[in-house]
């Protein structure tokens, strides 16, 4: 049998992750992922969720309709919005835009479709912040809200002033979840683009699959997947330290 010689490399195999084009637009392409994910279904899923919390005769219905998509996974949803957004014939979108005259739409180019991507995710994951920012608005005492009204204040301000200050803990929920889930993102990605066109939508787990595995560099997939982990470690401590301020100033 041969021996197995192994040679200590020092950090070459991390310096080879900042110096290798693709892992560093994959690193990007999935703090932007992350960050636009978050941020919109944090932006789109509060008020939606403050609308549904009124007493509307269809609240049950429009809870479980907003919900809906969130229940499916990710891959689906890919292949769904792929053939939606397909810019061949029987691309739906551009379809219907072809019979109102207009001409055909590419959602996926070097510039667009990572955007498109992320358009997909808000649609499918708002409901699900819809949901944990309803169990949150359901704990709020509504003596609050009464007394609010009592020294004259109007809806906006029994927003601003009663409820958001209430919602840190399902904020906190939302956003590190949210990040640290965008961080990670894969089968999305696999099913719309598989990382194109070119490398335009590759992410950190994209591109660990394929140099780490598929290719067979194992170290440099290992030193990449560290590097990852730093990252998303440093982000959840800030947002975490933001959010623990927030926490303490409405206190």
């Amino acid at each position: 049998m041969n021996p197995i010689h192994l040679n200590f490399v020092g950090l070459k195999n991390y310096l080879k992750v900042f110096e290798t084009p693709v892992m560093m637009t994959a690193i990007k392409n999935s703090v932007v992922y992350a960050i636009l994910l978050t941020g919109f279904q944090t932006i789109l899923g509060l008020p939606l969720a403050v609308v549904l919390n009124r007493k509307l005769k269809s609240r049950n219905i429009l809870r479980a309709v907003f919900f809906f998509p969130a229940v499916f996974s990710s891959l689906i949803i890919g292949y769904l919005w792929n053939f939606i957004m397909s810019s061949s014939d029987f691309g739906l979108i551009n379809n219907i835009l072809h019979q109102l005259g207009f001409g055909t739409v590419n959602f996926f180019t070097s510039k667009t479709a990572l955007y498109s991507v992320i358009f997909t995710q808000i649609w499918q994951w708002t409901g699900w912040a819809m949901v944990i920012f309803l169990a949150n608005l359901q704990g709020i005492a509504p003596e609050l809200y009464e007394a609010a009204e009592i020294d004259g204040a109007n809806g906006i301000q029994k927003f601003f002033y009663v409820t958001l200050p209430l919602m840190c803990p399902s904020v906190k929920i939302v956003v590190v979840t949210g990040l640290i889930g965008g961080m990670k993102v894969f089968d999305i990605i696999y099913s719309m683009t598989s990382g194109g066109p070119g490398d335009a939508t590759q992410t950190v787990m994209t591109v660990m699959m394929k140099k780490g595995i598929s290719e067979g560099f194992y170290s440099t997939g290992a030193a990449f997947g560290v590097c990852f982990f730093v990252i998303v470690l440093a982000i959840s401590a800030v947002v975490t330290k933001l959010m623990g301020k927030w926490s303490d100033a409405i206190q």
